[in-house]
């Protein structure tokens, strides 16, 4: 009789395809479980057992001599849909086993115990099993070996794929950081090439905004580990934070942002909109003491586009009066637009009577 498919068939199968154990060579640590196994249960048959697609595939074995079966002839297959821990003394006299041509002829598999091998999600990926050419019963310290050794196997797959994700964590810090730091060269290149540096306290306020919200972005991909997206609403929480220590008293900033997720190149380009914004603001919007608000807004359109909306309450179109802008300030429109673009977005700008606003609008996906 061929096993039923587990009623959570394709989460299981992802789950055990997570550990990256399959189709690997034989390794010292899973024989040794095997070879204990097989002596303490006194068994000449021992196997790791690992239930895949179409297929069972054993990690390690001992008294088969084969790395795989089909999923027709499995006893195993049936185990998983059972119990942590199945023994049957006697295949034959089980409705499920009793048809099965590895029981009923060569290698003539008359008894069979097995532990469940579950991840912490609560789903079996295979088990350790034991059998036997005759029919027999386990006692009580073999059943319990069985057990404890399969926790064991698991702990070990649990290991290495901590291990590994590690390293892949590692090396996608060091991209990013290294990707950061080119960022902040850029910057800093652009500034060299389009000032006379009359006044390099502008310059250095600029690039401490920018090392700023990489440094937020990067504290949030840390807390995102292995996720491939970023909480967007969490960052720009750590890059308003820090831009409120640079408010002058008597100018406000309220935020609303919407709980929404994306990669780091749009978050990135996100902060950087937003850091300028109000840096600019704070220069050109409000005279010295005058009071005001700068607002920013996150959410997402009916098609799912990422919204920022940036908005102060300042002079607006008076501010033409106080002369032409810094190269400076020149240059923080072009890092905006650079940075829309970077992630195909649009961005228009709005000066007004009542202050100045700004529109950005970013497709999903970047």
């Amino acid at each position: 009789m061929k096993a039923n498919t587990h009623p959570r068939e394709a989460e299981r199968i992802h789950t055990l395809h997570s550990y990256q154990i399959l189709d690997t060579d034989r390794e010292a640590e899973f024989d040794d479980i095997v070879q204990l196994a097989s002596k303490i249960c006194e068994t000449p048959i021992s196997v790791i057992n690992l239930i895949d697609n179409g297929r069972q595939w054993f990690k390690s074995e001992i008294g088969l001599g084969v790395r795989e079966t089909p999923l027709d002839t499995s006893i195993c297959a049936h185990v998983i849909l059972d119990d942590h821990f199945v023994e049957i003394p006697d295949t034959l006299q089980d409705p499920r086993m009793a048809d099965n041509p590895l029981c009923r002829a060569d290698p003539h598999l008359r008894f069979y115990a097995g532990a469940q091998l579950i991840a912490p999600n609560g789903l079996p990926i295979g088990t350790l099993c034991v059998l036997d050419k005759k029919p027999r019963t386990l006692n009580a310290l073999q059943r319990e070996t069985l057990t404890v050794l399969s926790r064991q196997i698991m702990r070990e797959l649990a290991l290495r794929q901590a291990l590994d994700r590690q390293d892949i964590l590692r090396r996608e810090i060091d991209h990013r950081v290294k990707n950061s730091l080119q960022t902040i060269a850029s910057f800093i290149n652009l500034y060299r090439r389009t000032s006379k540096l009359e006044d390099p306290a502008q310059a250095f306020d600029a690039i401490e905004r920018r090392i700023r919200a990489i440094s937020a972005l990067h504290e949030e991909l840390h807390r995102a580990g292995f996720e491939q997206d970023i909480q967007l609403h969490r960052f720009l929480d750590r890059v308003v934070e820090q831009l409120q220590e640079t408010l002058p008293e008597g100018i406000e900033m309220t935020t609303r942002f919407a709980a929404l997720r994306s990669g780091s190149t749009t978050a990135t380009s996100v902060g950087i909109v937003v850091s300028e914004f109000v840096a600019n603001s704070i220069k050109h919007a409000f005279p010295a003491g005058a009071a005001g608000r700068i607002t920013i807004d996150l959410d997402t359109s009916d098609d799912g586009q990422i919204i920022l909306k940036c908005d102060d309450n300042g002079l607006g179109k008076k501010a033409k009066h106080n002369g032409p802008r810094s190269a400076y300030d020149t240059l923080g429109s072009r890092v905006m637009e650079a940075a829309v673009s970077q992630v195909s977005g649009e961005m228009t700008r709005d000066i007004h009577d009542s202050g100045y606003s700004l529109f950005v609008r970013i497709p999903v996906g970047i």
